[in-house]
């Protein structure tokens, strides 16, 4: 089968590769109908290794690169393995991309995104950019029959946004300010709208991505490097702040920013993966008892993340900006994501194009 294999920094392959086999006990053989190229992918092609381990191999999966990218991911179940319940041959699907242990703290706490030894998809363990993969069952969720496979492979970068926001606590009735719009960025406006959200306020650089943050919901657009952008965006805000902000941008200067505009007792969600360092005066936290906190992936919001893609409170459609085959995804995909970002918001795969 053909894959993208990750053997280095801008050293993405597109190869032949043996089929992953039988699904061994508790996982199930998904063919891979769309997969998108996910933030993550993208910092470990432009920067990695990030996460992706190089030298001691992880210590659920055994894995070290070179390894087969992609976890964004819809298809339909072609085998199960011994254990595999409530899944069979011919359910549509998509996953979740974490694989946890289930035995340490954070697991017995719900919270397996930090699971001590969780692995990811595409990332720890080879992943479905490729014909065909191997995943746990534990990690599938049927897809409503209304839901297309190009939708439904935005389901986890949206439930990634929908978690976020969670942990930001937006209510009916907040005022969010929201850095980046890239896919994560467009996400978290459209789920803090969903929440409840007043008003939202963007900070973007991009013109087709200013333009895409209003059709869904911004209420206006700020370009951070303008002078005194600051003092703009607290004039928009009554001198207030906001009550949460976002951070998807993961530039060095926009997480001290993305706290510096919320309004006193206010919250500030870090969302992107950052490739540099960022400094902070922490007086800017503790004299206004902000508070600062991470969002990484998901616990259990992807059946909450399907309801709204599938009734429309979510919208992927304005998110998918190109659909290419497997063997282009180098020139067109990540090439096409680094060089045009005006152009491009979310690139999806498919493996059989």
């Amino acid at each position: 089968m053909k894959a993208a294999i990750w053997y280095g920094r801008r050293d993405i392959r597109v190869a032949e590769v043996p089929e992953p086999g039988a699904p061994g006990p508790g996982q199930a053989q998904v063919k891979v109908r769309w997969c998108g190229i996910c933030g993550s992918d993208l910092h470990e092609y432009t920067s990695g290794p990030m996460i992706i381990p190089t030298q001691k191999p992880h210590p659920m999966t055994g894995k070290t690169a070179p390894v087969i990218m992609g976890h964004e991911f819809s298809g339909d179940v072609v085998a199960v393995g011994e254990g595999a319940a409530g899944f069979q041959v011919g359910d549509r699907v998509i996953a979740t991309a974490f694989e946890r242990c289930g035995t340490c703290y954070w697991c017995q706490h719900g919270q397996s995104q930090i699971c001590r030894y969780v692995a990811s998809l595409g990332l720890h363990r080879d992943g479905a950019l490729a014909e065909y993969v191997n995943v746990p069952a534990y990690t599938l969720h049927r897809l409503p029959p209304a839901l297309s496979y190009e939708l439904a492979a935005l389901v986890e970068p949206l439930a990634v946004a929908v978690h976020a926001v969670r942990q930001g606590g937006v209510q009916p009735g907040s005022t969010v300010a929201v850095f980046g719009a890239g896919p994560i960025g467009l996400s978290v406006l459209q789920a803090a709208r969903a929440a409840g959200a007043a008003r939202v306020l963007v900070f973007e650089i991009a013109q087709r991505r200013q333009r895409l943050a209003l059709a869904l919901g911004a209420e206006a657009i700020l370009d951070p490097r303008e002078p005194e952008i600051v003092r703009q965006f607290f004039a928009l805000t009554s001198h207030m702040g906001v009550d949460v902000s976002f951070d998807c941008a993961g530039a060095p200067a926009s997480a001290p920013m993305a706290i510096e505009v919320v309004r006193r007792g206010g919250r500030a969600v870090i969302v992107a993966v950052f490739e540099q360092p960022s400094q902070l005066h922490f007086n800017r936290v503790m004299f206004f008892e902000k508070q600062v906190v991470g969002a990484i992936g998901y616990s259990d919001e992807f059946p909450a993340t399907i309801a709204l893609l599938a009734d429309g409170r979510l919208r992927g459609e304005p998110l998918i900006s190109a659909k290419i085959g497997l063997r282009d995804i180098v020139a067109h995909g990540f090439e096409a994501l680094v060089e045009r970002k005006d152009e491009h918001v979310k690139i999806l795969v498919s493996p059989e194009a």
